[in-house]
């Protein structure tokens, strides 16, 4: 073998789980380069190449010695008065362990001493000589394989009819190519060698041999009809789809799904895009399900028009690419037509009773043990979207309507089928139903916001209900005792915090958090207990972690949300006044002043009221800090009253002067009680005049 030369490593295997095909790749090939790295065969630029196709896993790393350097290496004997006896000599127990070390008596006197910790310890410095390739691409390939993430291992067996060995999927061919020489190692049953398998149908030759480390793409494509390389291949799917929608010409796109596009990388190793069509009958049915049952059933990727609707051709990802398609084409078309007809009988079948009929099914239908079925949970959302619709002066008889219907789909033969349609189809009944478009939308977006990122729903009703839905789901939960852990969050409560929040603040709704939170509790009875202080934390948690990602610091969130701002659409305006007042020159004095009056004012004996006796102001600091609060407190205060968070807190820099003078030349702990009371009492009133946009304390370093 050469020096140093590049490596590749390929496990031939059946057909591997496509959900996780890109993530077994990227794992085989990480943990095998990390795993020669350890062990010194790689270089400082060695560069990894992963590869994974539906029937392999592969690594190509550059510059990979054939041995790793030796190395030098000092091990830790024993204490100095264990190992060696008052004249200097190697006790017995030295001597057996350097014996099992591969060393004898003549070892002891190159022996070092160094301190460790309180004592002297004797240690014996070796070289260690490097692994060689063999030894170290064993290693790393059983290593590679054992930390694959599986999802389920196979149990299966080898050829000679009586060892067996479990992984992902049987395993019929290893390649281990330094160079053009092969590495002989063993894995799952199987030798190394310099050859493959390509296409199950069309690769040139059987088996493909590979010349060296460095051919292998381009001789698995060229011999073996396959593209190796999962990032390549994607990207010649994404090509060959907007080429052929472009053939199609009318301005149709195929549909992005990114995670489809994963999927179908997944199952084809060399694809073939080709059009295909359905009748434009079905295209009478929501769209929606059409193309869930097409990406989710199918794998095909539907054609959107210029207007984002639907059309009557689809693309399908073939893995076989013959002279004449047409037999592949009428195939695909054959076998989506009974899947689309499912859903046209759906759709029909359901319209033939509306959705306020469904409302007493949905008492047979359990939502959880301790809270009910899910006609008791819609009469639970309904009465707290109604106090809400109230308290906003809102469509109360919509919302009602709306929070009535919302879950009536889920006993339709078409959520049956596809649960992801639940509140699409709601929508389409309703309108079907001849209810207002108003409740039509609510009943779809209550569900909203889904995920980070997802839109807010389009009107006022959809969004009280789905306010409504979340707080139902939230105050149940915490009231049950069912809160997330760790990673764990079965009823997605972080989720459904985060959709309070994004709708109370993007929507700027003028309602308390712990008001609303407190005001849902009723409507469950005596099935839950009260845990509305809890779940309050949980949603300011939540809130904090969100501002922080937005690029908040740390200090101006904790400085604002320590007040527990009720109307959280404030919370934005006053980040922001907090922002402007860290930034001016006054801002380090006052936020250090505050932290000291807030400890002053904890330690004091019993409550402190903000007061203050002008008659028992002595000190002239005094008088001159309480003057400057009857001029700063109203402007602060009127400020405040009227949104202007900013203006309120930089009206506060009038202090710093009067506040510096007070702590240097004023005694607080006064000896009289009623002097000491008087001066708590303006220390209270300041704290509250500096306190009402955020605790500035928290801004103090």
């Amino acid at each position: 073998m050469n020096a140093s030369q590049n490596l590749l490593v390929e496990l031939f295997v059946e057909e591997l789980p496509p959900k996780v095909l890109k993530k077994l790749g990227d794992a085989f090939a990480g943990v095998l380069f990390e795993q020669l790295k350890a062990q010194g065969l790689t270089a400082a630029d060695s560069v990894l190449t992963a590869f994974a196709s539906p029937r392999r896993l592969a690594a190509h790393v550059t510059a990979v010695a054939a041995q790793a350097a030796d190395k030098a290496v000092s091990q830790k004997l024993m204490p100095v008065a264990v190992g060696l006896d008052a004249s200097g000599n190697a006790t017995p127990a030295l001597l057996k362990k350097l014996q099992a070390l591969g060393a004898d008596a003549s070892a002891v006197a190159g022996l070092k001493r160094a301190p460790d910790g309180k004592a002297e310890a004797l240690f014996y410095d070796s070289t260690v000589k490097g692994a060689t390739l063999a030894e170290g691409l064993q290693k790393a390939l059983l290593e590679a394989i054992a930390k694959l993430p599986i999802p389920k291992v196979m149990t299966y067996q080898l050829a000679d009819g009586w060892s067996d060995v479990k992984f992902v999927r049987p395993a019929h061919g290893l390649v281990a190519l330094h160079g053009s020489d092969v590495v002989a190692i063993e894995a799952l049953g199987l030798k190394a060698s310099n050859s493959t398998h390509g296409h199950r149908f069309e690769a040139a030759v059987d088996p493909v041999v590979l010349k060296d480390a460095d051919s292998y793409a381009a001789t698995l494509r060229k011999d073996g009809a396959v593209i190796a390389g999962f990032a390549e291949r994607k990207a010649e799917i994404a090509r060959q789809l907007a080429a052929a929608a472009a053939k199609v010409g009318g301005g149709v796109k195929a549909i992005e799904d990114d995670a489809l596009l994963d999927e179908v990388t997944a199952l084809v190793e060399r694809p073939n895009v080709l059009v295909c069509e359905f009748e434009k009958e079905f295209l009478g049915v929501p769209q929606e399900c059409l193309i869930l049952t097409m990406k989710a059933n199918q794998k095909y990727f539907p054609l959107l028009d210029a207007a984002g609707k639907l059309t009557n051709q689809f693309l399908v990802v073939s893995n076989i690419s013959p002279s004449d398609a047409s037999a592949v084409v009428g195939g695909n078309e054959r076998v989506v037509r009974p899947r689309l007809a499912d859903a046209k009988f759906f759709f029909d079948q359901d319209r033939k009773k509306t959705l306020a009929s469904r409302v007493e099914g949905l008492g047979k239908v359990v939502y959880h043990n301790k809270l009910g079925t899910q006609g008791e949970r819609t009469q639970r959302v309904r009465a707290i979207a109604e106090a809400i619709a109230k308290r906003l002066n809102a469509d109360v008889a919509g919302v009602q309507r709306a929070a009535e219907l919302a879950k009536t789909d889920l006993v339709t033969d078409m959520v049956g089928e596809f649960p992801e349609l639940q509140g699409t189809m709601g929508r389409y009944y309703a309108l079907n139903d001849g209810l207002s478009a108003d409740v039509a939308d609510a009943i779809e977006d209550h569900y909203k916001p889904r995920f980070a990122g997802d839109e807010l729903p389009r009107n006022s009703v959809g969004v009280i209900v789905a306010l409504a839905d979340k707080l139902e789901t939230l105050v149940g939960m915490f009231g049950i005792g069912n809160l997330p852990t760790g990673d764990k969050d079965p009823f997605a409560l972080r989720r459904h915090a985060l959709g309070v929040i994004r709708m109370l603040v993007e929507k700027d709704l003028p309602l308390g958090l712990a008001e609303l939170v407190e005001s849902a509790q009723p409507v469950f009875g005596d099935k839950i207990q009260d845990a509305s202080a809890p779940l309050v934390d949980f949603i300011y948690d939540r809130l904090a972690g969100s501002l922080r990602e937005q690029g908040y610091s740390a200090q101006e969130v904790d400085a604002v949300l320590a007040l527990k701002p009720q109307r959280l659409g404030d919370v934005a305006k006053r980040l922001a006044a907090v922002r402007a007042f860290a930034a001016l020159p006054e801002a380090p004095a006052l936020a250090a002043a505050n932290k000291r009056v807030g400890n002053i004012l904890k330690k004091a004996e019993g409550t402190v009221e903000a007061a203050i006796k002008p008659e028992l102001l002595q000190e002239a600091a005094e008088k001159s800090l309480a003057d400057a609060l009857k001029t700063v407190g109203p402007k602060a205060e009127a400020a405040f009253a009227s949104g202007d968070y900013a203006a309120s807190l930089q009206a506060l820099a009038a202090l710093k002067a009067p506040v510096d003078a007070f702590f240097d030349g004023v005694m607080v702990n006064a000896e009289d009680p009623a002097l000491r009371a008087n001066r708590l009492g303006l220390l209270a009133t300041l704290h509250q005049a500096m306190n009402r946009v955020a605790d500035l304390s928290k801004l103090a370093s």
